[in-house]
């Protein structure tokens, strides 16, 4: 992880271990900006600390720019069809394309007009196909963010695997039209890009049907009604009967049940599903950068995100921060956590710090930050090693 860079401002003698991994403040500041910005509210108040900056992610918007390798930026089609275009990165060294479905497939694109019933992963078909031109083995898909609840059908179509009715038609994009569908089209399926290794990165455990389902959960904040949510409920339901797909699978929800899409072609084309893996996004991105190993070496760490709530300790950075500070065992961090608000306390011994509310969000990180650095000290923390 190229981005990890040892202090803020090169000041050496350091007297404290700090290790800064934030979430991105959606909208606001990217996880970079975020770790920069709180860094330097530290530095104000302890002038010589040692401070790493991790930036971090879950599978949501931001994920792929945190992996090494060249950004690619190409043409495809947003969750509504419309032009866009959308980037990844690929790593040529490790043979990896690291994709965020929210890059082609997001909320904010089309968020002036949500489309829970016709929105498709189409766009992000078209990244994973040009991906596998380029000489990817294997596909890091990151699932947040998305603005679709299409079973991962649009990207199905973009790889040549075509949903169709009883008479054979190919169905409309989207989740909304799944209760029609009879078989899956295989004909002109694009057999190198659907028979990589997948990696896809999610930030929830949700099944793919049911009252915790995608669309029962995530479909309001996608613009479904009540009526639309039975009926993409009922959609995915359908396609998980057609491809074999267990529906109750942790994590078979996340990004509108795209997982049930890429589960069936992979075990379409090698025979089980043992070429796809769905876990824990947060875990794969400090796996990858060493964070666990930052944090058993570190006397503060501070995290953060945009909203602090129910869904944090399920999968969210600062869950997972929390929970390998925790693992450190003997000597373990004092954790800090900001948030643009909290709904709920975290953990007991967590310092929790709310951004103060004034317009400028990188202001609102730097006060943060020093807010976090007087209050360890306060606790009694000398942080000397």
């Amino acid at each position: 992880m190229s981005l990890i860079t040892n202090d803020v401002d090169g000041v050496e003698a350091p007297s404290a271990r700090i290790v800064i991994a934030p979430d991105s403040f959606k909208g606001t500041a990217t996880a970079e900006q975020a770790a920069q910005w709180l860094g330097e509210g530290v530095r104000s108040v302890i002038r010589d600390a040692d401070i790493t900056l991790a930036p971090m992610a879950d599978g949501g918007e931001g994920t792929s720019s945190l992996f090494a390798g060249e950004r690619i930026t190409l043409p495809t089609t947003d969750a509504a069809g419309r032009l866009t275009e959308a980037t990844y990165t690929y790593d040529a060294a490790t043979e990896t394309a690291y994709i965020d479905v929210a890059a082609a497939s997001g909320l904010p694109a089309v968020a002036d007009h949500p489309v829970p019933l016709t929105g498709d992963t189409y766009g992000t078909g078209v990244l994973i196909a040009d991906a596998e031109t380029r000489g990817a083995k294997r596909i890091v898909l990151g699932l947040g963010g998305t603005a679709t609840i299409d079973g991962g059908t649009g990207i199905l179509v973009a790889l040549g695997a075509n949903p169709i009715d009883q008479a054979g038609y190919q169905l409309k994009p989207g989740g909304g039209s799944l209760t029609q569908l009879a078989d899956l089209d295989t004909a002109k399926v694009n057999v190198p890009a659907g028979a990589l290794e997948w990696l896809l990165l999610t930030d929830v455990t949700s099944p793919a049907t049911g009252p915790s389902g995608a669309a029962a959960v995530f479909g309001p904040q996608k613009g479904a009604s009540a009526e639309d949510v039975e009926l993409l409920d009922a959609g995915l339901t359908r396609l998980c009967e057609v491809a074999g797909i267990d529906p109750a699978t942790p994590g078979m929800g996340a990004a509108g049940g795209l997982g049930i899409g890429i589960t069936w072609l992979s075990t379409l084309l090698h025979g089980d599903a043992n070429h796809v893996h769905i876990t824990p996004g947060a875990r794969a991105v400090a796996d990858a950068n060493g964070v666990a190993d930052l944090i058993g070496a570190a006397s503060l760490v501070i995290t953060g995100e945009g909203r602090f709530d129910s869904q944090t300790a399920s999968g969210k950075v600062v869950g997972a921060i929390c929970e390998m500070a925790r693992e450190a065992g003997a000597g373990s961090p004092t954790v800090a956590v900001a948030a643009g608000s909290f709904e709920g306390e975290p953990d007991g011994g967590v310092l929790a710090v709310q951004l103060e509310d004034i317009a400028d969000i990188r202001e609102q990180l730097v006060r943060a930050g020093a807010q976090i650095a007087v209050a360890y000290l306060n606790d009694g923390a000398t942080g000397a090693e």
